[in-house]
């Protein structure tokens, strides 16, 4: 494996090689797999994926915990590098509170009353302080671990917590939209009214202010110190999960549909006049039932719809959407070393790197179903917390040592022949690896080959695998001696799928002295009488819709012209591998034994020929597909279809048995009309050159080749006769009556 210098020249002769796949179906087919949503269909592991394709090692994702509740909601850290952790469940009397030292064990750090925990935060003295719901209660917990209600905010839910430069405690809460400022010895007061039913997120950014993300209208506001609050921006969302600053720029996460009659009236206004401070109450009664839990809001439910946006603030209050998903839901925000935004999004359990307004990163999956929580970490960690189940991570800052993909399965329709693997990569110091797999069954099973090893070079490498339908690849990347990740953006696989023989499926002949023609059809006055100038037929193999009150024909359908003595032949063929086709037309007798050449090399699915070259009798044509033009020589095949017999007559009827016998004053006119191959169609007399007029049989019903006619008449008339067969043929008598 190199770093491929020659990637361009591979790539044009793979070009050079999939072009011919327009025109000839049985070549060398290319499977490119170069985006995101291609390797994400199979099962990366270790890997990241970028939005514009490329693979690279993805952070490492270390598992600190599995506590075994089914949420975590919130993450905090003291000063001394401990981490705090907690969420909870709709069920129990109390909440656990877990710790993690550095070089530690996790453990539970404490129990406090309540259901769930959404929010935790350390003051100064590293005392954590927990959120509470449904009954909105905040606990202060010394590193004992035992609790003391630190302030009741007499609300349902706390959605977030942060500490000023003073100590000075923020809570932002629902189902009221206010946010109480506590001070540090729990004397608490409202310290601004959002006007929103949710303060659903918050911080304090470097300038002191908070900002504050509200449900349901969506809002973003910044609210000085002073209570003063302007809206920075009214996201296209219902809900504003997280906000974060970074280097100044804020950055928010929002989810959901607004409902239609969600509307804004203007920022929100400052609370005119604080009302009286709320005091501690005591401390905790374990054991004590807690109130039912009030149903989820916005992204907490699983009715939520509308995907996210995620938006930059810029220091100087330009907002944009740099991010959206119609599907993932972010719950929160953080920064990786170099700055990027990360974020953690359910139900999928996917970790985004924001690497510009144009290009993202699927940066991990993680097993969970949410991630929950990130908090920012000392040297470039970032830890993670998830929901179902609760866990706790750790992100980076270095790569995977190693990498893999499995890619989806390649489904090549028929019998295959597998060629090169072509890459285009940058190895960084780093090694790839490639491996294929093949199979009949559409899913990879113990009756697979095993992995065989490709070794890829600049001119591509060789699949080993076994033909067959299924292909599927693995790729592994792993990293330099410096700790770099190499980077891949396609992957081709030639392979050429085996040829497989037309089909000739049904044959049908059109009614007899018809043609698909070019030319001009027979003027009416040398039609036979009831014969049209034209016929519509359907397409072959269906049958004509009776009373379709349609003016355009339907596809595949034929409009043919009256011409005599034409034989019209159509039919249907189709190539599995969808090879072009040529045709070759043959007929003969029905008892003969030796085919002749009609027509050879045809393109269109019919043929006309003149009838009148072949003798009266009973035929068969047969129609041979080639798949010629799409393949080699050696590798075209044929199929054949012999027709259902039919007649070729043009030969007029004969009158014969004629005898005219005297009756009273009339003569009667007898005679037999009889036809070698066709029934008898019509018969026509004219007295004296007058107008035709129609004949009956003597039996009334026209039914057989040989019918009986009689006709009276008076003496010294001209008598005519006309007689037609099925085919048009037609035979004209005179008799003069004496």
């Amino acid at each position: 494996m190199n770093k491929y210098s020659g990637l361009y020249r591979a790539v044009a002769v793979l070009l050079a090689i999939a072009a011919p796949t327009i025109l000839f179906a049985v070549d060398t087919r290319v499977w490119e797999q170069s985006d995101q949503a291609a390797f994400a269909r199979g099962t990366p592991k270790n890997l990241s994926i970028r939005s514009d394709g490329h693979l690279t090692l993805a952070p490492v994702f270390k598992e600190l915990d599995s506590t075994g509740v089914p949420y975590l909601w919130a993450i905090a850290e003291d000063s001394r590098q401990t981490l705090y952790y907690a969420g909870g469940a709709p069920t129990g009397a109390t909440t656990k509170i877990f710790s993690l030292p550095p070089n530690g064990k996790p453990k539970v750090f404490a129990e406090v009353t309540g259901l769930e925990v959404h929010a935790l935060a350390v003051d100064a003295q590293n005392r954590v302080y927990a959120a509470v719901l449904p009954d909105a209660k905040v606990y202060r917990i010394d590193q004992s671990g035992k609790p003391q209600l630190f302030f009741d905010a007499k609300c349902k839910y706390i959605w977030a917590m942060a500490f000023d430069h003073t100590g000075n405690l923020f809570i932002a809460t629902g189902d009221a939209g206010m946010i109480y400022r506590v001070t540090p010895d729990g004397i608490g007061a409202v310290f601004f009214r959002t006007e929103e039913t949710h303060a659903r997120s918050m911080i304090i950014d470097r300038s002191g202010n908070l900002v504050v993300g509200t449900e349901p209208n969506g809002l973003v506001l910044r609210i000085s110190s002073k209570g003063e609050s302007f809206v920075l921006y009214q996201t296209n969302k219902r809900e504003v999960t997280a906000v974060a600053e970074h280097d100044g720029t804020i950055y928010v996460a929002a989810v959901g549909n607004k409902p239609s009659s969600v509307s804004v009236t203007g920022p929100a206004p400052v609370l005119p006049a604080n009302p009286p401070p709320v005091t501690p109450t005591g401390a905790a009664r374990p054991g004590t039932a807690p109130p039912t839990l009030p149903p989820p809001i916005g992204s907490l439910s699983a009715a939520v719809t509308g995907g996210s946006e995620f938006y930059r603030i810029q220091q100087d209050g330009f907002a944009e959407t740099i991010w959206s998903s119609p599907s993932d839901l972010i719950y929160a925000i953080a920064f990786d070393r170099d700055g990027h935004p990360l974020v953690g999004t359910g139900n999928k359990g996917l970790i985004y790197r924001i690497d510009s307004i144009h290009l993202s990163t699927q940066l991990l999956n993680a097993p969970p179903t949410q991630i929950t929580a990130f908090l920012q970490g000392r040297n470039g960690i970032v830890y993670a917390a998830s929901g179902n189940v609760g866990n706790l991570y750790s992100i980076g800052p270095a790569f995977e040592r190693t990498g893999s993909l499995e890619s989806e399965v390649l489904d090549a329709s028929d019998f295959t022949r597998w060629g090169k693997v072509h890459l285009i990569s940058a190895l960084h110091g780093g090694r790839i690896s490639f491996q294929t797999r093949s199979g009949n069954l559409s899913r990879p099973q113990s009756s697979w080959s095993p992995w065989s090893s490709v070794a890829v070079t600049d001119l591509g490498g060789q699949i080993e695998s076994p033909s067959a339908r299924f292909l599927q690849y693995r790729v592994t990347l792993s990293q330099s001696s410096e700790g770099d990740s190499p980077d891949l953006s396609t992957v081709f696989i030639a392979y050429l799928p085996k040829n497989i023989a037309p089909q000739i499926h049904q044959i049908q002949i059109a009614p007899f002295n018809y043609r698909e023609s070019a030319g001009s059809p027979s003027e009416p006055s040398t039609l036979p009488s009831g014969s049209p100038a034209t016929l519509t037929l359907p397409a072959v193999g269906q049958k004509k819709s009776s009373g379709s009150t349609a003016t355009l024909e339907p596809s595949g359908s034929a409009t043919l012209q009256y011409s005599k003595g034409y034989v019209t032949a159509r039919w249907s063929a189709s190539d599995p591998n969808g090879d072009p086709l040529l045709f070759k037309v043959e007929i003969k007798g029905k008892k003969e034994a030796v085919w002749r050449l009609v027509k050879d090399k045809l393109k269109d699915e019919h043929y006309a020929f003149d009838s009148t070259a072949f003798p009266d009798g009973d035929y068969v044509l047969r129609i041979t597909a080639s798949d010629a033009p799409g393949n080699t020589p050696a590798d075209a095949l044929t199929s054949s279809l012999d027709s259902e017999p039919f007649t070729i007559d043009n030969t007029p009827p004969e009158i014969t048995n004629v005898a005219i016998t005297k009756t009273g004053t009339l003569r009667a006119v007898t005679f037999t009309a009889k036809d070698a191959l066709s029934w008898i169609d019509k018969a026509e007399y004219s007295v004296d050159g007058g107008d035709w007029t129609l004949l009956e049989p003597v039996n009334k019903v026209t039914d057989s080749q040989a019918l009986n006619y009689s006709i009276n008449a008076q003496p010294g008339q001209l008598i005519a006769v006309r007689i037609f067969d099925e085919n048009d043929n037609v035979i004209v008598k005179q008799f003069s009556i004496q």
